[in-house]
């Protein structure tokens, strides 16, 4: 979970004793803070405060640590556009002073491209960057190529990880020639330079190389090679006995994704887990079967096998020699006939001779065993690959206009993350049941709809939550300004200060507004509480809780509201919002009770029931991680729960210390912030929450989230609002003057928590 927000089930430990890492505080506030600004500022604070964080009130949000006036809170806050506030008892981690202006004026001043997706769920290379055609140029690289720090995620247990077992090290300063797998050769041999494991890994090795240390990779180059090395000798009979250990691995999902990765870069190895210990070693059926077919086959097989894709099938060459068919055959019926079959079929080579081919497919538990032309019946699941970009447009209703023109259900879509609405983002998606021909009929409809369709392609599968390298932003902030209290400052020298500040000591890693919601009366955390209680009704009434506004959808949520009439309502309600009318056709056949309302969350796709319970937990994480700041400051202490690696001394909270994510599955810390929680889950009446709400298939097991994040390949420039204006000297205070950003974060991160930090400003 160290790459993105968090993960089931990750590696934690308590800190058994405190360490002193100092703390670091902001300035004090001000002695006087005007009870006009801040009416609901509670009794018992002091009147100056001088800790590592500043409590916010519910009514109105400050816009820095500092008093402004009302006016001037305005002006900040309206400047962000319409935005849910920033909950409570945010902090700041920084000293900085920070500057004031304002984001998302327009779509256009906020750009979101989501980072690489992972090659194993895609038939084609990465989405090409992206151009104002419809169809990208060939030949382009992905639209934010970048590398990013690696973080080791779990500890890897009582042996030291990445080296043979019983086995001593290599010598030092030592490394494989080639990337993704390569080996330097021995001594008085030639470089394998057509061996087809060592060049078949190059693709899959930023997947590998993401999951494992530098070092750890590196030594298991080593230890691939040399056991091909081995094999290849005639004395190599000891080969099969060689191991090598990566380490406790306590999390069972990296587990999984390193056994896969493993698999995918060294076809010619398995891995083994025993104790949370996982295991390398040679396999012994590939060595088998490279003594019936040649290695590419054996290889590529291997490959197929691990990847596991519905409906795929894989080829080996022709073979005219029956009897050596036969042995293919039963080879692969002895070592994975509970998983494949096998079947041979007629092809014609380069002259047109007829010759047989042994096809290869996984076994179905209810497949149809009506034979086609081509020897199987396929299922009709069709996978399309696309980068979606959209403007102005929440994701969710996105995808609800697409289902909609393709005539397939929401839940049909599947994605890597939520991206925000007031923005202009890139992001790749995958549908089921849509033939890319079809989507690329649909594009110039979608145009109109603020949606542009890019590089659309066949694909094997669908995506999942969380599986992105990042996002890059790309942002202006316009109307810079001092903040009121340092109106004398140099600009310029607040800006470049905030921006070094940043880079270096990160930020608090707070989920952002867009996890709430747009609404101003109700947000999405409010209808996730009710969900969690399993009050179905109440949670039904908050979803068409309107906003104080004239337009259909409002007036169609007051009319439902006021009448529980749900059939006029979905007269009312304009035909994009797909989430509302599946909802009120389940309302209409069953009744606004309870058994009616539970068949309305379910008649709407699960990502979008669990999307509200994740809010909950999402503002119980925040809320938590103000109350650690602020009753520990920035130091690690006893109880915390922290990432780390065995023997690690370096212990620090900026990239150690996480804080759990509510659910059935998680440890809490052993100190103040642990009772915190179940204080908290209690005022909610959730004490005895079992986190599974089994009537609408929820299932929440909770995660770990790293407190403190830091920003990736962060740059920027100033830019006057005329041509001719220049910028280069020091005295922006009297110009208009832009800010352009550009950073990269990690998946589930918020560039606008992130801008907070920077600024000193709330949005």
């Amino acid at each position: 979970m160290g790459g993105g927000g968090g993960g089931r089930g990750a590696p934690w430990r308590r800190l058994p004793e405190a360490v002193g890492v100092p703390a670091s505080l902001p300035p004090s506030l001000p002695a006087s803070i005007p009870a006009s600004l801040y009416p609901s500022l509670p009794a018992s604070l002091p009147p100056r405060l001088s800790a590592a964080f500043f409590v916010a009130v519910d009514s109105i949000p400050p816009p820095c640590l500092f008093p402004l006036r009302p006016s001037q809170v305005r002006r900040v806050w309206a400047g962000a556009g319409k935005a849910a506030a920033m909950l409570p008892s945010f902090s700041y981690l920084t000293e900085h002073t920070g500057f004031r202006g304002t984001i998302k004026n327009s779509p256009r001043d906020f750009a979101v491209t989501e980072l690489e997706v992972p090659e194993l769920f895609l038939r084609d290379a990465r989405p090409e960057l992206l151009q104002k055609t419809s169809e990208a140029p060939p030949g382009q690289s992905s639209p934010c190529p970048r590398q990013h720090k690696k973080r080791r995620t779990e500890p890897p247990g009582p042996g030291a990880p990445g080296r043979p077992r019983d086995a001593a090290p290599g010598p030092p300063g030592r490394s494989p020639s080639r990337a993704g797998g390569g080996c330097a050769a021995s001594p008085g041999e030639t470089e394998r330079e057509g061996d087809p494991e060592l060049q078949s890994g190059l693709g899959e090795a930023p997947v590998l190389e993401s999951l494992l240390d530098k070092p750890v990779s590196e030594l298991l180059n080593k230890f691939a090679c040399g056991l091909k090395d081995a094999w290849g000798l005639e004395n190599g009979a000891d080969a099969g006995t060689r191991e090598f250990s990566l380490g406790r691995r306590l999390d069972k999902k990296i587990r999984a994704d390193l056994h896969s990765a493993v698999r995918q870069k060294f076809p010619f190895l398995v891995t083994v887990t025993k104790d949370n210990e996982m295991i390398v070693k040679g396999n012994p059926d590939y060595r088998e079967l490279c003594q019936l077919v040649t290695e590419k086959e054996a290889s590529d097989f291997f490959k197929f096998l691990d990847a596991k894709i519905e409906n795929s099938t894989f080829s080996f060459e022709p073979d005219g020699n029956k009897e050596h068919r036969k042995i293919v055959h039963h080879f692969i019926n002895r070592k994975f006939g509970k998983l494949l079959e096998t079947k041979s079929f007629t092809v014609t080579n380069v002259n047109d001779q007829p010759n047989m081919s042994i096809m290869v497919r996984f076994r179905e538990k209810k497949w149809s065993r009506k034979r086609s032309a081509g020897g199987f019946q396929e299922k009709q699941d069709v996978y399309t690959a696309f980068t979606l970009q959209k403007e102005n447009l929440e994701t969710l209703e996105a995808i609800g206009l697409l289902a909609a023109e393709l005539d397939v259900l929401p839940s049909d879509f599947s994605y890597t993350g939520i991206k925000d609405k007031k923005a202009i983002t890139l992001q790749p998606m995958v549908v089921k049941k849509v033939t890319p021909e079809r989507l690329k009929e649909i594009g110039n409809k979608m145009e109109k709809k603020g949606m542009r369709i890019y590089n659309i392609r066949s694909a094997y599968q669908h995506l999942r939550l969380g599986q992105l390298k990042g996002n890059h932003f790309d942002i202006v902030v316009r109307d810079l300004q001092n903040h009121s209290h340092d109106s004398s400052a140099d600009l310029k020298d607040r800006i470049s200060e905030a921006m070094e500040n940043v880079e270096t000591k990160g930020f608090v890693n707070y989920y952002g507004p867009q996890r709430f919601g747009q609404g101003q009366i109700v947000q999405t955390d409010q209808i996730g509480l009710a969900l969690l209680n399993e009050n179905m009704v109440k949670a039904v009434k908050l979803f068409f809780t309107p906003e104080d506004t004239d337009d259909p959808v409002n007036n169609a949520k007051r009319y439902f509201l006021q009448t529980e009439d749900a059939k006029g309502t979905l007269v009312m309600l304009p035909e994009f919002k797909v989430r509302e009318k599946m909802l009120l056709r389940a309302l209409n056949r069953y009744g606004v009770n309870h058994e009616g309302c539970t068949k309305g969350w379910l008649n709407i796709p699960h990502s979008l029931r669990i999307f509200y319970v994740h809010a909950y937990c999402s503002k119980i994480w925040n809320e938590a991680a103000s109350y650690r700041l602020k009753t520990y400051g920035s130091k690690v202490v006893e109880g915390d729960l922290v990432l780390v690696e065995e023997n690690d001394e370096s212990i620090s909270l900026n990239d150690k210390v996480v804080l759990p994510m509510v659910g059935h599955s998680i440890k809490y810390p052993s100190n103040k912030v642990g009772q915190w929680y179940h204080e908290r889950l209690s005022k909610d009446e959730l004490e005895l929450c079992k986190f599974r709400v089994s009537p609408l298939q929820l299932n929440i097991p909770g995660c770990y989230r790293l407190i403190l994040k830091n920003v990736q390949n962060l740059s920027y420039f100033l830019e006057g609002s005329e041509k001719e204006t220049k910028i280069e000297d020091n005295h922006l205070n009297d110009l208009k003057v832009s800010l352009h950003i550009s950073f990269d974060l990690d998946p589930s991160c918020y560039a606008t928590v992130c801008l907070r930090e920077i600024m000193k400003c709330d949005f």
